[in-house]
C-alpha cells in the first residue's frame, strides 16, 4: 500500500544553536613601520545586522564588501553587504537546498557548498561544491557525482580551486577530524582533480602554488601545514608530503593566508585559555600576534578571513547583549524550511517538546538545565509557565485524553540502569494556563517505585490508560507498561513488554494504539552506540526491526544511530533522528555539537520512502509530531508579540569538547 506523503507540524531541538547570536566583525590591519609586524586598528566594525545567525564570510575587496551565510529565512542562504548598505542583498541560492555554506566569489560567480543532492547511499555526506552567477541562478556542480567536498578555496589568480574532499569514499563515522584530503583542480576543468596531500581540511591559498590547511599532528595538536602545488597539477608520484608550519603546544585551525604569503590568520585554543581567539602567525619568525583576545577576552571568535590586500581581517562571534546589538532574545519557536510541503517545521529553544491534545500548548524541558522542571508555553511561542519547579526532569508526554495531565521523567538524564529516575504524572488546573505566566500549582504523582532504578521516556496510549516507558530495574534497560493513573502501586499495574541483555529505549505509542516504536541495540548488544528502530504490539507480540531504506545486510562500516522515534497522525510514518547523512561541514569550525551528524528523517513503517528533513552542521533531535488532527497555523505559531516571554540571548555555548589542551 502506498501511503500518502506525511503531513503535520514537527517541533525539534538543536544543540547549542539558540545562544550563538553570530554576527560578522572586521578589524583594520596595519604593519608597524620598523618591525613590519601586524597590528590591528580598533574598534571592531560589525558588518552584519544582528538578525538571526550570520557566519562564514569572505571579503570581495579591500572596502569590506562581504558575502556571508545567514539563517534568517529558516535555512542557510547567501547574502552580500558592504558598509553603508541599509540591508544585505540576497544572492542566488538553490531552492531545494536546506544547506548553503562557505561562499567564495570569483569572476562574478559564487562558489559554495550545498547539500541538496542525495548521493544515493546511506552514511554518505550530501555536501558538494557548486557555482552560480552572482546575479542569477546558473547552477553548475563541480564535485563529481558520488564524491563529497567541503571548505572550498580559490587561488589568487582564480585559476585553481582547492577543497577538503572525501572523494568517493563513504563517511567512516569520525567527526573530531574528518578523513579528508586536499584536492585541487582547475576552475575551467573540475574533472581534472589531483590529490595534492592526504589528510587535511580548510585549505587556503598563497598565490597559485602553496596551500595551507589544518590537520591533527602526530603529537595530538591541531596544526597548520603547508603543501607545494606541482606546476600544471602534474604529480609524478604519490601525493606530496606536507610541512608543519605552526608549533606544538597550542591548537591552530581554520587558517586564512595573507596576500604576501608571510602571515596566516588562524583560530587558536591555548592551554589555560577557555576561549577560541583569532591570532596572526608570522611564518618566518614563527611568532603569534593576538587579534581578538585583547578586545573580547571572554568570547569565542570563529573562522578568520582576510581581504585581498590584507587590509582587513574578519571573523564571526556572538554579537553581544542588549537591543543595540540586534536581536537580544531567543524566540521560543523558529520556523525552519521543510523539504516536504505538507510538513511544517519549528525549532524550539528547549528539549523534549510535547504537544497538548489540541495543539494549543507545548510542554518542554529547558535545554538540560538541572532543577528547571517542566515548562509549558502557548504554541504561538508566548507565555511560559513552570509546572515542576526545583526538580530535574526530562522527556515529556502530554496525555492525549486529558489536557491537564503531563507525564515526565524525574531525575538525572544519561545515567546508569540503577540510577534513581522516576516516571511522574503531573496534574494541574488548565485554567492556570490563562494567566501571565509563572509558577503553576500541580499535583505530582510518582508512578514507579524508587528502588526500581532508572525509569524514563514515558509515552501514553491513545486511550490515556497506560504508559510505556524504559526501565533498568532488571539490570538492563527494557520496556514496561504501567497504569497511567495508579502506576505500579496496584495489582496488575505493571507488566513487562521487552526483555533481554540489551537497551530498548525511547518508546512511542502509535496514535492508532496498535504499535509501540522504540530504539534498540538488540541486533548488536555489545555496541552501546548502535541503535535501530523496532516496533512491537502492546501485548508484546510481532516484534520486528524497521530496516530503513534497505539497510538489512548493508556493508556500511558506520554504526547506525536511529533514536527519538515517534509516529505520524495516521500511524503509517515514523519520524526519528539519525546519522544516515554523515557530516555536512567541518565540525572544528563550529561550537560544540555532541553529534554533528544528527538529522531528522521520516520513513514508512515498512522501511521505504526515506526522506531527510534537516541538513545542517548541527545536532538536531528530540522531535515531536503533532497528531491532534487539526492542522496548526504555522504563521500563528511563530507570530512574536511584545509580551512574549523569551530567554535573553547571552552567547553561552561550549567549544568542541574533543579539542583538549591537556596533551
Amino acid at each position: 500500500m502506498d501511503h500518502p506523503i506525511p503531513k503535520g507540524t514537527i517541533i525539534f531541538s538543536t544543540v547549542g544553536r539558540s545562544n550563538y547570536g553570530f554576527d560578522i566583525f572586521s578589524l583594520q590591519l596595519q604593519l608597524q613601520p620598523q618591525t613590519q609586524q601586524p597590528t590591528t586598528l580598533g574598534p571592531e566594525h560589525r558588518l552584519t545586522d544582528g538578525i538571526s545567525l550570520n557566519f562564514n564570510a569572505q571579503f570581495l575587496d579591500d572596502n569590506q564588501t562581504i558575502v556571508f551565510v545567514s539563517e534568517r529565512t529558516g535555512s542557510p542562504r547567501f547574502y552580500l553587504t558592504r558598509p553603508g548598505l541599509s540591508s544585505p542583498k540576497s544572492l542566488p541560492f538553490v531552492p531545494s537546498s536546506l544547506f548553503h555554506d562557505r561562499p567564495v566569489v570569483n569572476n562574478d560567480r559564487v562558489y559554495f557548498i550545498s547539500a541538496h543532492e542525495d548521493p544515493g547511499r546511506l552514511f554518505k555526506s550530501w555536501s558538494a561544491l557548486y557555482s552560480t552567477r552572482i546575479d542569477e541562478l546558473d547552477l553548475a556542480r563541480l564535485t563529481p557525482l558520488g564524491s563529497v567536498d567541503y571548505s572550498p578555496a580559490i587561488s589568487q589568480s582564480g585559476k585553481f580551486i582547492a577543497v577538503a574532499s572525501y572523494g568517493s569514499r563513504s563517511w567512516g563515522g569520525e567527526f573530531h577530524e574528518l578523513n579528508t584530503d586536499i584536492v585541487v583542480f582547475p576552475e575551467s576543468d573540475p574533472d581534472n582533480r589531483v590529490t595534492v596531500c592526504e589528510r587535511g581540511g580548510w585549505p587556503t591559498w598563497f598565490g597559485d602554488s602553496v596551500i595551507y590547511f589544518h590537520r591533527q599532528a602526530d603529537d595530538g595538536w591541531l596544526s597548520i601545514f603547508r603543501v607545494e602545488i606541482p606546476e600544471n597539477l602534474k604529480l609524478s608520484g604519490p601525493p606530496n608530503t606536507a610541512t608543519r608550519v605552526t608549533p606544538p603546544g597550542l591548537h591552530c585551525f581554520t587558517p586564512a593566508a595573507m596576500h604576501d604569503g608571510k602571515r596566516l590568520a588562524v583560530a587558536t585554543r591555548r592551554r589555560g585559555k577557555n576561549f577560541r581567539h583569532v591570532e596572526i602567525f608570522d611564518i618566518e619568525s614563527e611568532t603569534f600576534h593576538p587579534v581578538t583576545e585583547t578586545l573580547n577576552p571572554n568570547l569565542h571568535h570563529y573562522n578568520p578571513f582576510v581581504s585581498p590586500g590584507s587590509k582587513f581581517i574578519g571573523y564571526h562571534r556572538f554579537r553581544g547583549t542588549g537591543s543595540t546589538q540586534g536581536e537580544s532574545t531567543i524566540p521560543n519557536l523558529n520556523p525552519v524550511l521543510s523539504p516536504i510541503k505538507p510538513i511544517k517545521m519549528l525549532r524550539i529553544n528547549a528539549s523534549f517538546p510535547s504537544f497538548s491534545p489540541n495543539g494549543d500548548f507545548v510542554a518542554f524541558n529547558p535545554n538540560f538545565d538541572t532543577n528547571s522542571g517542566v515548562k509549558v508555553f502557548k504554541s504561538n511561542g508566548s507565555k511560559r509557565w513552570t509546572l515542576l519547579k526545583g526538580r530535574t526532569a526530562f522527556y515529556n508526554a502530554w496525555s492525549p485524553t486529558e489536557k491537564h495531565v503531563i507525564y515526565t521523567s524525574v531525575g538525572p538524564i544519561f545515567q546508569s540502569a540503577k540510577a534513581t529516575v522516576q516516571i511522574a504524572r503531573i496534574k494541574f488546573d488548565p485554567s492556570d494556563l490563562n494567566g501571565d505566566g509563572g509558577d503553576v500549582k500541580c499535583d505530582v504523582k510518582i508512578l514507579t517505585k524508587e528502588e526500581t532504578g532508572n525509569n524514563a521516556f514515558p509515552s501514553c496510549s491513545p486511550d490515556g490508560k497506560s504508559i510505556v516507558f524504559r526501565s533498568g530495574r532488571s539490570g538492563f534497560k527494557n520496556l514496561y507498561i504501567v497504569d497511567a493513573v495508579n502506576g505500579e502501586f496496584v495489582d496488575g499495574g505493571l507488566r513487562r513488554l521487552t526483555e533481554g541483555p540489551w537497551i530498548d529505549t525511547m518508546p512511542s505509542w502509535s496514535p492508532k494504539g496498535d504499535l509501540i516504536a522504540f530504539s534498540s541495540n538488540r541486533h548488536n548488544p555489545d555496541d552501546v552506540a548502535t541503535f535501530g528502530i523496532y516496533v512491537v504490539k502492546p501485548d508484546g507480540s510481532d516484534l520486528r526491526r524497521i530496516h530503513v531504506a534497505g539497510s538489512e545486510g548493508s556493508d556500511d562500516v558506520v554504526s547506525e544511530r536511529l533514536n527519538h522515534v515517534c509516529f505520524s497522525e495516521d500511524g503509517e510514518w515514523l519520524l526519528f533522528t539519525a546519522n544516515l547523512g554523515g557530516v555536512t561541514a567541518e565540525p572544528v569550525s563550529w561550537p560544540n555539537q555532541f553529534q554533528p551528524y544528527g538529522d531528522l528523517y521520516v520513513v514508512r513503517l515498512d522501511g521505504s520512502g526515506l526522506r531527510r528533513l534537516t541538513c545542517n552542521a548541527y545536532e538536531n533531535g528530540t522531535p515531536a509530531w503533532y497528531t491532534g488532527g487539526e492542522e496548526l497555523d504555522l504563521e500563528r505559531l511563530c507570530l512574536r508579540s511584545e509580551d512574549e516571554d523569551e530567554d535573553e540571548l547571552r552567547g553561552e555555548f561550549e567549544e568542541p569538547l574533543w579539542i583538549s589542551c591537556d596533551i
